[in-house]
């Protein structure tokens, strides 16, 4: 082990450290956190922290130092808590000052009870996320992170997330054991809220305004709990996340890195499972939240944990085989190296993905070029970098385009395959929306962090109807893919949400939906088990070989990319001497999108700014793909 363990194990005692020292002088709070962020610069301190993506939560010790990998789905009106409060001994008239910062619960003793009117009191206010792990995330990435975790945990004693009782370890000032309700009611103790953190105390009505929530516990929960994941069939914890600093720089759909302290308290879950015994709880005239609100809002810890965030990290991407962030100076060390041996693992990559596409490697040239491409910025409304591909020509009533997407599944950090069936469009919902009744953010499918991967299998759709919801579905595909943008429905209006997706279209002829660029794939041969040829072609590829090509493909999009102006000229007279032969042969979307190629071909082989040898490439790979797909309508007589 690094370093001590009590700062895994018992950072609120490190907390209480810092607090004893400097009492009410706010410095307390800056201090804690300069510490916990030295603790992890300290011999891969990191990989020492247990994580909550890969330890299953009964593991973990209540109170603990966690880590959580998560994508923001929500964001919760803001709460109130009780910064600093002060008990009083009721024997010996003694008053204690604490600290609510980074606990749910209120500490206070057998002996003591909570001073309302205490001119010391503080109230502080502070954020709530909801966070699930990301969505997508590939189980290569999954498996990277517990490989590198090195948490020593077991199951935690403390803790059994079967039931709603547990005792502290080695904490005996906390007196926060919920016996059965019926117990506390007759024989005198019990639990309540004020200033945003739970209490226990001798019976008494406390009446006051502090918090923003005081009674979001005393629930029925009879339905199951929606977790609101945005893809189906997603699995770990869903987190409360408790931000004190700087969550102004969060939004929506942000992925984060967080370390803070793991609250699983029972006082959070349910305090009854009887409307009459939660009616002794709760003041009718004192509840303003909906039951739907106060169900969604605070649901059982065993659940739904809390984190009260120390330390948050926004990531640029979620590829565990990279540096965190790439700005740094000290990843600069890596990304050259890397860079230095770019060439063999582009052409690498060119001849694994040839094999994918049944020998076309100039649909595997597009295929590159699209996978390491990404908005780069935004220009009025147009956003300027993206690089939708539609593959059409792809085999009907084949398992090749899902045994496809296996293979981007095992190359890219996120991803997600949309089946486009007549039913899919029906019913899913795509859209992220608006419940004011709950008041949440219920998700849609399309409730995606930036860079993940989307393939669109169109292969799989008949002829049907699709009614007003496969319409609106549609719709929002299409903008998604146009504009980079999904516009999420809060029922009086709707929102613009930017994103950067890539997205990529398998179809048979022409998609329904709009792309940038079209590629008809030509097979070079069929092979008769498509799923064995597919197996054999990965387990063909060294484990050592396919990390570089994760490495190539996250890396590429985050290089620097510039044009200079003796190029800028070339690429003008170039396109008025095309238009000058031929005024019908490029127009300037056509022009847009040739810079496009140019620019993610220059980056595919780690050039930052556009050559004249690059530039004539790009023309000459467009050249090529308009060529076949000329060749394809001759067939055909109806694809372009």
């Amino acid at each position: 082990m690094p370093c001590g363990e009590d700062w895994l194990s018992h950072p609120l005692g490190i907390v209480q450290g810092f607090f004893a020292q400097n009492g009410v002088n706010p410095d307390w709070e800056k201090k804690v956190i300069e510490y916990f962020k030295e603790k992890l610069k300290e011999n891969n301190a990191p990989k020492w922290v247990p994580s909550l993506n890969e330890v299953p939560l009964h593991y973990l010790k209540p109170n603990s130092f966690v880590k959580f990998r998560c994508m923001i789905q929500d964001m919760f009106d803001p709460e109130f808590y009780m910064g600093v409060y002060e008990t009083v001994n009721q024997n010996t008239k003694a008053h204690v000052l604490h600290f609510g910062k980074y606990r749910d619960v209120a500490e206070c003793g057998p002996q003591q009870e909570l001073d309302l009117n205490s001119p010391r009191n503080t109230t502080l206010e502070r954020q709530t996320f909801y966070c699930v792990p990301v969505p997508g995330e590939s189980t290569w990435v999954k498996e990277a992170c517990v490989n590198a975790n090195q948490a020593r945990v077991s199951p935690s004693t403390s803790y059994t997330p079967s039931r709603h009782k547990r005792s502290y370890e080695d904490d005996d000032d906390m007196d926060l054991q919920p016996n059965k309700q019926k117990d506390q009611h007759a024989g005198g103790r019990q639990a309540g809220s004020v200033g945003g953190l739970q209490w226990c105390g001798e019976p008494k009505r406390l009446e006051t305004e502090a918090s923003a929530g005081q009674q979001m516990n005393c629930l029925n929960f009879s339905s199951p709990f929606d977790l609101n994941f945005p893809l189906p069939g997603e699995k770990g914890p869903a987190c409360l996340v408790k931000v004190y600093e700087d969550w102004d720089c969060f939004k929506v759909n942000d992925i984060l890195e967080l370390y803070g302290i793991l609250s699983v308290d029972p006082v959070l879950s349910i305090l009854n499972n009887d409307e009459r015994d939660a009616s002794a709880l709760l003041d009718p005239m004192e509840c303003t939240d909906t039951a739907e609100e106060q169900r969604v809002h605070s649901p059982p810890a065993s659940l739904v944990p809390r984190i009260h965030v120390i330390l948050a990290q926004k990531l640029q991407h979620i590829n565990p085989l990279l540096p965190a962030c790439l700005n740094k100076e000290e990843s600069k060390t890596f990304v050259s190296s890397f860079m230095s041996e770019l060439s063999p693992v582009r052409a690498e990559l060119l001849g694994f993905l040839t094999h994918a596409l049944l020998g076309d490697s100039l649909a595997a040239e597009y295929l590159i070029l699209h996978l390491i491409s990404t908005v780069y910025t935004r220009r009025d409304v147009l956003p300027l970098g993206k690089f939708t591909v539609n593959l059409s020509g792809c085999p009907r009533n084949s398992t090749f385009t899902e045994h496809l997407y296996r293979i981007i599944q095992h190359l890219v950090p996120a991803s997600f395959r949309l089946q486009m069936t007549i039913e899919n469009m029906n019913h899913l919902k795509f859209i992220p929306h608006k419940d004011y009744t709950a008041n949440r953010l219920v998700s849609g499918l399309l409730q995606l962090p930036s860079n993940t991967s989307l393939v669109i299998d169109e292969t799989l759709l008949e002829q049907g109807q699709l009614d007003t919801s496969g319409v609106h579905n549609v719709t929002a595909l299409s903008n998604l893919i146009t504009w980079q943008k999904v516009d999420y429905d809060f029922s009086y209006h709707r929102m613009e949400f930017p994103c950067n997706i890539n997205v990529f279209i398998t179809s048979e002829g022409r998609s329904l939906l709009p792309a940038d660029c079209q590629i008809h794939l030509q097979p070079q041969l069929i092979p008769p088990n498509m799923e064995e040829y597919m197996n054999s072609l990965l387990s063909a590829v060294l484990p050592s070989v396919l990390n570089k090509f994760r490495i190539y493909l996250t890396l590429l999009r985050f290089l620097d990319y510039s044009i200079s102006d003796e190029i800028t000229k070339a690429v003008e007279d170039d396109f008025v001497e095309m238009r000058k032969n031929d005024p019908q042969s490029i127009t300037a979307d056509d022009l847009h999108q040739l810079l496009v190629v140019a620019r993610c071909l220059s980056l595919s082989a780690g050039q930052t700014t556009l050559s004249r040898e690059r530039w004539l490439r790009a023309k000459q790979l467009e050249s090529l793909r308009r060529t076949r797909l000329q060749q394809q309508k001759c067939v055909n007589g109806n694809e372009l």
